[in-house]
């Protein structure tokens, strides 16, 4: 493990809540507290003059609020992560923050341990989309993918036709068994072509896949596949 700490700026209005999550996270040698700020005005400065290497952002914050914050955040530090704690769970504010190009997104409740593996997570490069988030993102797309066009034009290296298959099964929640079963491969190749998509899309799991082919738009739905 790295000597040096993950440095956290912690955005929470809720006074109390900001202590419980300060005092636990304080416990853990490899993470420390930075910084905190209790809206999002003071969270912008502070990243201006404070070196962190990921934002623990709630999204109900007083002022230009939590989603204008993580948008502002995300524009002036686009390699910033940022992990959203929030009691909300609405489909609009996730497909908003994935939008944005937060790193991840958790409930408030999630288990202490759940939440400093999602902030290692997300600091280290990887997301974090909590069970809720992620069947949010794969109702988004069911019945989208049934016939998908994916555009890779905007990628250095293009996804082949049948990777292009595999995302989109990907992204309707299916297994490596499921997709070979329903490609007629095994599930061996399944595990290949999904270690290729990876490496193209530059991200390191199956969930972030999905939601960078979403940011960039290479999902595209309700329309028929022109694929020979």
């Amino acid at each position: 493990m790295s000597s040096n700490p993950i440095k956290i700026l912690l955005v929470e209005d809720d006074e109390l809540f900001r202590l419980g999550l300060r005092v636990r996270l304080q416990q853990e040698p490899d993470l420390e507290i930075v910084a905190e700020a209790e809206d999002g005005e003071t969270a912008i400065e502070l990243i201006k003059q404070i070196l962190v290497d990921v934002v623990l952002l709630d999204i109900g914050l007083p002022g230009i609020g939590g989603i204008e914050a993580c948008q502002q955040i995300k524009q002036q530090n686009p390699q910033l992560p940022v992990l959203v704690l929030t009691s909300h769970s609405q489909k609009p504010l996730i497909t908003r923050l994935i939008e944005i190009g937060v790193q991840g997104y958790c409930l408030k409740g999630i288990p202490a341990e759940k939440l400093l593996l999602a902030l290692r997570s997300v600091a280290a490069g990887a997301s974090w989309w909590d069970a809720t988030a992620t069947q949010e993102i794969r109702s988004s797309l069911v019945g989208e993918l049934t016939s998908p066009e994916l555009e890779t034009t905007q990628l250095s290296h293009p996804l082949t036709q049948r990777e292009q298959e595999i995302l989109s099964l990907l992204a309707a929640g299916k297994t490596n068994q499921e997709i070979a079963h329903a490609l007629y491969i095994a599930p061996g190749t399944v595990r290949v072509h999904i270690h290729a998509i990876l490496q193209k899309l530059e991200v390191s799991d199956r969930t972030q896949a999905v939601v960078v082919a979403l940011q960039k738009r290479l999902i595209k739905g309700n329309s028929p596949s022109t694929h020979i």
